[in-house]
């Protein structure tokens, strides 16, 4: 198995931000990763929404400005699956999130499968103020992993649900689009992967690097 290796969304997009950052983060592990208040909000967050739908749990009264948007999903016909774990090899196998042989993982944030017409939902909860950077590639990884996990699952309408923001960025996956998603992933994989091979992680400045990076060994560090 590659260096470079289980790999993930967030995994992907911090190496093509900056692969020297990249590097002294999460290769050379120099800097401790530090929680941010906003982190912790979306984790809070998550968590409740995960109680109120997986285990019928009731919301925190801070979070109620979110329980019609919940409770229209939880009436959707299917199974709810909440915060599942799921593991792809190499071969576009599934796989456990901690196999020995995983190659790519992912967290869904909510699941509604199902099997009978073939129909899934999957629902990525994002906690930030807007939703005009949103990236839809998160959803691109989770539809390719529920479809190798859920064969009888050939449709999915997926969803990047800003909740402060109000708004539903969406999209739909056919089983169909699986090869294409795949090919474009792998090779978005490979590059990283080449860096991990060559020991090459060239810097890759932008507005980030002056207020945004603890990378003090780099040139572009707004510190120098």
């Amino acid at each position: 198995m590659s260096k470079a290796a289980p790999w993930s969304f967030s995994r992907i997009k911090a190496f093509e931000q900056c692969p020297k950052q990249f590097y002294h983060e999460k290769v050379l592990k120099q800097y401790p990763f530090i929680q941010t208040d906003a982190m912790i909000y979306g984790n809070q967050f998550h968590k409740a929404c995960e109680d109120y739908i997986g285990k019928g749990e009731p919301l925190p009264e801070r979070f109620m400005y979110i329980k019609d948007a919940l409770d229209k999903l939880n009436q959707r016909e299917g199974v709810k699956i909440c915060e599942q774990r799921l593991g792809v090899t190499a071969n576009l196998e599934p796989c456990t999130f901690g196999a020995r042989n995983v190659w790519f993982r992912g967290i869904v944030d909510l699941a509604i499968l199902d099997e009978d017409s073939g129909i899934g939902w999957i629902i990525d909860y994002k906690t930030g103020k807007s939703a005009k950077y949103a990236d839809k590639g998160q959803l691109e990884l989770m539809a390719l992993a529920i479809f190798a996990h859920y064969p009888k699952i050939t449709s999915i309408r997926a969803g990047l649900l800003f909740v402060v923001a109000n708004k539903l960025v969406k999209e739909t996956y056919e089983v169909a689009d699986r090869a294409n998603l795949w090919e474009k992933w792998s090779s978005n994989y490979a590059t990283m992967e080449k860096a991990f091979e060559a020991d090459v992680w060239n810097p890759r400045p932008s507005g980030l690097c002056k207020r945004h990076c603890p990378v003090t060994e780099c040139a572009h560090n707004g510190s120098n």
